[in-house]
């Protein structure tokens, strides 16, 4: 997924808050009896329950699909249905309760709890961000000191540019020396060919996409820069109404969202096809390589997958407050929770 993908986070959060309705409880089981009066156990019917993801189908999802697809939803009792964001966006969805579950980010988040939105992180799909800067390699972008005199094609946050600042600063350049202009939603290979020098991407997908067509880029990742900015992106996320009042189906999903991941980890070549087989329309060559770069670093240096540290939390905090994107602190150890992580 590129940064296409990130345009839409926090979009409706900044601009109102977001009210929080309950979900529907599932149908149980119930007895019934039979012609001779004997009591007979009805078979509990599966919970139905909705994903959202955060924007077309990708790598990032490959454990949400093998999960349903190899049948570990519903060995836990449930139904699962994903889904793509409407114009509300994932965060919406997850927060009002028209999905259950969804794929959010960190930043997303954070804009929400800061509204009071009660959105909470369950566990963070990749463990260290692999996003950054991208550009072919004939711009000579190979360090943040090179951003300057370039043109940069954002999708429009105001998140970018402090990004390019903090890097740019950590390597003793100057963020006014960028061009910066919006590229919406134009594609990567197009744009960095017609009108900019650099984007945003993530290399799991657009990266391995300029490996695949022989186009070579140089890419400066957030995290090699600032600590910072090894934020999570993307996370699994709920809200407080399932955490506190329908712990079981939090758990049961988890469960069988964590093997689907680590099928994912350990059998990336099944895995890919799993994602090729559910989502027809993708680029089969571009989904086995991608998963191929992609499955060690779900887990990468975490005890288990989906482990979520406060210090991550409370750090991409710090920083979005540093450059003003909010305006007080967070409440981190609210933000997310480990306890529906499988041991």
């Amino acid at each position: 997924m590129d940064a296409l993908g990130m345009r839409k986070i926090g979009i409706l959060l900044l601009t109102g808050t977001i009210l929080l309705a309950g979900c529907g409880a599932g149908t149980d089981g119930n007895k019934a009896e039979n012609a001779k009066g004997e009591k007979q156990t009805k078979p509990a019917e599966l919970k139905e329950v909705k994903v959202v993801l955060d924007w077309t189908p990708n790598t990032n999802h490959t454990g949400l699909y093998v999960a349903r697809d190899q049948g570990y939803y519903k060995a836990q009792g449930l139904d699962v249905e994903i889904i793509q964001p409407g114009q509300s966006g994932a965060d919406q969805m997850v927060a009002t309760g028209s999905a259950d579950f969804g794929v959010s980010y960190q930043e997303g988040v954070t804009l929400a709890r800061l509204q009071n939105v009660p959105l909470v992180s369950l566990a963070a799909v990749i463990q260290h961000n692999t996003s950054g800067f991208a550009a072919p390699v004939a711009k000579g972008v190979k360090s943040p000191k090179d951003f300057e005199g370039k043109t940069y094609g954002g999708f429009g946050s105001p998140a970018e540019e402090a990004m390019l600042d903090s890097l740019m600063q950590a390597d003793g350049a100057d963020v006014k020396k960028v061009k910066i202009v919006q590229a919406g939603d134009a594609d990567f290979f197009t744009m960095t060919k017609r009108d900019v020098d650099f984007a945003w991407i993530y290399y799991a997908w657009t990266g391995v996409e300029a490996e695949l067509r022989k186009e070579p880029i140089d890419m400066v990742y957030l995290n090699e820069f600032s600590e910072k900015l090894d934020y999570y992106t993307p996370v699994i996320v709920t809200n407080e109404e399932h955490v506190n009042n329908n712990a079981e189906l939090v758990k049961k999903f988890m469960a069988a969202t964590a093997k689907g991941y680590q099928y994912a980890i350990d059998e990336p070549e099944q895995a890919a096809e799993l994602l090729i087989k559910a989502e027809p329309d993708l680029d089969p060559e571009l989904v086995r390589a991608s998963q191929k770069w992609l499955s060690p670093k779900y887990q990468d240096d975490a005890k288990r997958w989906g482990e979520q540290k406060l210090s991550v939390w409370e750090g991409y905090a710090a920083w979005m407050q540093e450059y003003k994107l909010i305006d007080k602190p967070l409440e981190a150890e609210k933000a997310f929770t480990n306890d529906f992580l499988p041991e």
